[in-house]
Formats: structure tokens, C-alpha cells, sequence
């Protein structure tokens, strides 16, 4: 086992642990806290569970006299344990912690008390007086451990910004491996922790890269920081970049707030879109560098929407969703038939006109800020897999919004709103060009999702994205219908793809 020792001087740094070990539990762990009586393990429980309720005041009961106190509605189901009037280790088995961390994770006071009945914990915690203070042994399988390691050098990253006390909370985990922390800072709104570590991408596909390389994604945070820069230096309204620490890949960003461009109810506020639609025709006015200098050692080049990472990306219906759908994969044939065709329309694009492309600008990734005028009402996240490709393309992702239903006449109401803003800046503006690239790039978007939403439920046990695969194949049929799309459209009507429904 690995193993880690951190000094507690007060009783607030106790809880401060728990918070910090609270943001790095997953499912399934198992949690043991051991010390001798006062020696902080209630403290470190209580800050443990109250950030994960997202709450500094939740009641936070001892479970001496219960055994068990269960927290089942939080966002991580805790299960806080307290075996010290345990009679015996043979009770361990009516306790039913095995039930309890298959849906959330358990914490258990006095472990030594269940002899062997309780399982291999996945982090052990043992609490020690040290002088005027504590210390905390830590000891723990390595991927649990390494979490809770990561965790902890974010407080250090913290540190260094001047919050080494602040209150961390979770925000959310997005389809990818990063994550977001609010830090309570004191001020208005609290900061925002963009945890992104390094990803190498997963195993090799095709000529020696990995699909991440294949498709352009970014893989560390200096792509986020370059994109920043290059958006905000264009006039743009993006998070301000408050601390960095490029080479572990966190960064402390300004808090645009959380109000969208939906309304109450998920509905689209159609002045919120047309404001975004109208900024992405001023985006496309606009020449972008290529090559961007983020710090010593740190730059970043923004590659082309080409070929290969359009192909790879509507593989993933060829290979995920028609899978599914169909319950049998492609064969050879097929699948060859299916890139052929793909092929044949991306060939229609060498000439369509090409700017910064952002990749997912839609609603989750569209921050509207009624307090500003012009421009400024729209802040941008969620851009550092930028490209250079088809100026459609964004127009596609909001147009087509794949989390939210864009009626068939709020899209016309869109896209003539773009037009309307690039004809009054650009008379020599191609309006039919843009049309089918516009079709071309929706119909590209539409099958790369059903793929990704259709993998993120087999691949990842994430099946939230699966309620919005009637809305994207809505999208992808309506695309299909433009004579540029022959190819595909034929291709999906062979296979009866567009008829299929889940499996």
C-alpha cells in the first residue's frame, strides 16, 4: 500500500481534510477512520459529508448510538459508520454496507472493532496526537489513494493562490475526464477549479495515434489557457484565468455565473440564441492565429478541422450507435461503404469557408451575462478543443442544440439571423455555400454524438445521455435531406438506420 502523512494542527484543518477527501470519493470506496477518542475523527467525518451535501451547516449526526446513519438523497450516498458499540464482528454482515457501496461510498469510525468482517478498506485513515496538533497516517490502494493524492495537491494549488482555507465544493464532471470545483473565496461569486489532468488519449487506433490525436482534442490544460487567450485578445468575453498550474493541469477561473440561455423550464430564450448566433458571424469576420505561446515551455497549435478527424468522429455511429440500434455490428463491407460515402461529401467542403471553430457551442457551454452590453452578454467555456474548420460547424452545434429541442422555425429564425449579420458586414458573403456546409457539418455533429452518447452509456456507465438520442436523430434526418448529404442518406436508408430505435 501507498501511504501519506499530513500534520492537522487545528481542528479546522481536520475538516478541511474531510472536505478535500470528500471531493476525491468515488462508488465503492470504503472509508476507515481510526484515533483514539477526540482525536478528530467525528470532524473529519462532518466535513467529509457536509461537502459532499454541498451544505457547511448540515446536520451531521454521531452514529455511536445508530451504528449507521445513511445520507442516500446526497450526490455521493454516504453510509457513516460507528462500530465502537459493536458486540460482536458477526453484526458487520446485518449492517448491509455491502448494498451501500455499490450505490455510494461508506466511512467507518472504529474499524478495528469488525476484527476482519469488514472487507479491505480502499483508504485507511489513522488519526494521531502530534504535539499541540494531529496528524493524519493515510494509507490506501493506489487509485484510491491517488485521488485523494490529486485532491490534496489542488489545496496546494489553492495555497499557492493565496485560498489555502477556502471551502472547495463539486460542481460537475462533464463527458470527459475533467472536473469543476467551486472555491469560496469570500468574494460575490466563488471561483471556479478546473481540475484537467493530463490524458494520453487511450490505445493507439490508426497510423500510430490515438483517437484524441486523431480527432484533435486537447489533452492538457494549455490548450484551454492558449484558446483563452486567443478569444479574449479577439474581443470575446471568456473566463479570466486567475492561477495556473499548467504542468498538473489546474486552473482557477473566473466565475461567469450560471445563468443560460434557456429559460426556467430548458426552454431556449430566442434572444439569448440569436445574441449567440449574431456573435459567432462577428467570430467568423475575424482571422486566428494558429500558433499560440502560453508560457515558457508551454504553446499551443490549433489544427485543422481536416479528413481524418471529421471520418473518426462519424465513425463512432458506424461503430457504437448502429451497433446498439441495431444489436449486430457492421461488416466490412458495410463499414467501407459507410466511410465511401462520408467521402464523397466531405470532398464538397475544401472550398467552404474556414474559421475558429470551438467545437461545442451550445447551450451548457453559453453563459449569459445580463449585467453587460453587446458582445460581452455572452460568455464562452468549454472551448479548448478549438479548431480551424468550417465556419458552419458552430453555427450547426447551436442551431441543432443536442441537449435542447430548436423547434424547426426557431432554426430557420437562426439561421436567418446569422445571414442577416454576416450580409451586413460582408457583401461578398456565399449565402447557398454556407447552407451546405452548414448541412454537411449538422449531419457530421449529429452522427458523432449519437456515437459519443451511445458510448458514454456502454463504455462509461453513463446512460443520462441516451434520453437525448430521439432529438439527435431528428436533427441527423432533417440534415440528410440536403442533396449534399446523397451519399450518407442513401447509406442510412440501405441500412435502415434512421428506423432503428434503442435496444
Amino acid at each position: 500500500m501507498t501511504s501519506l502523512i499530513i500534520q492537522l494542527a487545528t481542528a479546522e484543518d481536520t475538516e478541511r481534510l474531510g472536505q478535500d477527501l470528500a471531493l476525491a470519493l468515488v462508488k465503492g470506496d470504503l472509508v476507515t477512520l481510526s484515533g483514539d477518542l477526540g482525536a478528530g475523527k467525528s470532524t473529519l467525518a462532518r466535513g467529509l459529508i457536509r461537502t459532499i451535501a454541498d451544505d457547511g451547516a448540515y446536520e451531521v449526526p454521531s452514529p455511536t448510538f445508530t451504528i449507521v446513519q445513511s445520507y442516500p438523497e446526497l450526490r455521493l450516498p454516504i453510509s457513516h459508520v460507528d462500530l465502537y458499540r459493536l458486540s460482536s464482528s458477526e453484526e458487520i454482515d446485518e449492517l448491509g454496507l455491502d448494498e451501500a457501496l455499490e450505490d455510494g461510498a461508506v466511512l467507518v469510525e472504529w474499524p478495528e472493532r469488525a476484527d476482519d468482517a469488514l472487507g479491505k478498506p480502499t483508504i485507511r485513515i489513522n488519526l494521531l496526537n502530534d504535539g499541540d496538533g494531529r496528524k493524519a497516517e493515510i494509507e490506501g490502494e493506489a487509485a484510491s489513494l491517488a485521488r485523494l493524492q490529486r485532491s490534496l495537491s489542488i489545496r496546494t494549488f489553492l495555497g499557492r493562490a493565496g485560498y489555502a482555507t477556502a471551502d472547495r465544493r463539486y460542481l460537475l464532471g462533464d463527458a470527459s475526464a475533467r472536473g469543476y470545483e467551486t472555491v469560496d473565496t469570500g468574494c460575490v461569486r466563488p471561483l471556479i477549479l478546473m481540475n484537467s489532468p493530463y490524458n494520453p488519449g487511450g490505445p493507439i487506433l490508426r497510423d500510430g495515434k490515438t483517437y484524441m490525436q486523431i480527432a484533435h482534442l486537447s489533452q492538457s490544460v494549455t490548450a484551454f489557457v492558449a484558446i483563452n487567450q486567443l478569444l479574449r485578445s479577439n474581443g470575446f468575453y471568456v473566463p479570466q484565468i486567475m492561477s495556473d498550474d499548467l504542468d498538473n493541469g489546474f486552473l482557477l477561473l473566473e466565475n461567469l455565473g450560471s445563468e443560460g440561455i434557456l429559460d426556467a423550464d430548458g426552454a431556449p430564450i430566442v434572444e439569448r440564441y440569436e445574441a449567440s448566433v449574431r456573435l459567432l458571424a462577428r467570430m467568423h469576420e475575424r482571422s486566428w492565429a494558429r500558433d499560440i505561446e502560453v508560457a515558457k515551455d508551454h504553446s499551443h497549435h490549433v489544427h485543422d478541422f481536416d479528413r481524418d478527424a471529421m471520418m473518426i468522429e462519424v465513425e463512432l455511429l458506424s461503430d457504437w450507435y448502429v451497433r446498439r440500434m441495431s444489436g449486430r455490428p457492421l461488416t466490412p463491407e458495410q463499414k467501407d461503404e459507410y466511410v465511401g460515402a462520408w467521402d464523397m461529401v466531405f470532398s464538397q467542403l475544401i472550398s467552404s469557408e474556414k474559421s475558429l471553430v470551438q467545437r461545442d457551442f451550445h447551450s451548457p457551454n453559453i453563459l449569459w451575462r445580463s449585467e453587460a452590453t453587446g458582445m460581452d452578454r455572452i460568455g464562452l467555456i468549454d472551448f479548448q478543443d478549438a479548431m480551424i474548420g468550417p465556419s458552419a460547424y458552430d453555427v450547426a452545434s447551436l442551431v441543432l442544440d443536442a441537449r435542447v429541442t430548436i423547434d424547426p422555425a426557431l432554426q430557420k429564425h437562426l439561421l436567418d439571423a446569422y445571414i442577416e449579420e454576416r450580409r451586413s458586414r460582408d457583401t461578398l458573403f456565399n449565402e447557398a455555400a454556407f447552407l451546405q456546409a452548414f448541412s454537411i457539418m449538422a449531419a457530421q455533429r449529429n452522427a458523432k454524438i449519437l456515437g459519443i452518447f451511445v458510448r458514454l452509456d456502454e463504455r462509461d456507465g453513463k446512460p443520462y445521455y441516451l434520453k437525448h438520442l430521439p432529438r439527435i436523430q431528428t436533427y441527423l434526418a432533417s440534415a440528410l435531406v440536403h442533396p449534399s448529404l446523397k451519399p450518407v442518406r442513401e447509406w442510412c436508408e440501405k441500412m435502415g438506420i434512421l428506423s432503428l430505435e434503442l435496444q
